[in-house]
């Protein structure tokens, strides 16, 4: 008993050593290759035709954060730019069906606070680095990721009910200003 303790103590241990963060070699290898393109080939491995896409983790990242940023533009805007985006057009909409040219108060009705996902503080180690001072930041790559598809799916969700909202309120300003004339 004693023995099956030891050995099942022990094999969580080595178990809990492996990292998901570790990096792996990863045989890419395919027999028969012929490329589809994007960086895919349909080929032969193990016996078994697979299509394989194959792509530079940086690039592959980039692409998503590109993305990410993107689409959080289109959904609130960007103070860079100055753009209003879907939540700054519903805001406006909200607004000119309130105004007294249309038999409203005036009063803007709001209760939908910009809720940005990708504006977080990154914790930073400062030190020195070759006599300059320097900040460090760092993550885990599949966190990164992981992180960042889970912003997409959020701004994604997002998206589709600001122009629903907008929608809406786009029919219930032009039904007042058919009502004005």
């Amino acid at each position: 008993m004693k023995q099956y303790i030891k050995i099942l103590a022990l094999s969580l241990l080595i178990a809990g050593c492996s990292s998901t963060h570790k990096a792996k070699k990863i045989n890419t290898d395919i027999k028969n290759s012929a490329e589809i393109g994007g960086g895919e080939n349909v080929g032969v491995k193990d016996g078994k035709m697979i299509v394989q896409k194959k792509v530079q983790m940086n690039e592959e990242l980039r692409r998503i954060q590109n993305e990410v940023f993107s689409l959080e533009d289109r959904v609130y805007g960007s103070r860079r730019y100055q753009s209003e985006g879907l939540y700054g057009a519903l805001k406006k909409c909200k607004a000119e069906v309130v105004s007294s040219r249309y038999g409203g108060d005036g009063k803007l009705r709001w209760t939908e606070p910009i809720q940005r996902v990708t504006e977080n503080e990154d914790e930073w180690k400062i030190g020195l680095n070759d006599k300059k001072i320097i900040g460090v930041s760092t993550e885990y790559l599949k966190d990164r990721i992981k992180r960042f598809k889970g912003y997409k799916k959020t701004l994604m969700s997002r998206e589709d009910e600001y122009q629903e909202k907008l929608s809406i309120c786009d029919a219930e300003l032009a039904s007042k200003k058919h009502m004005a004339k």
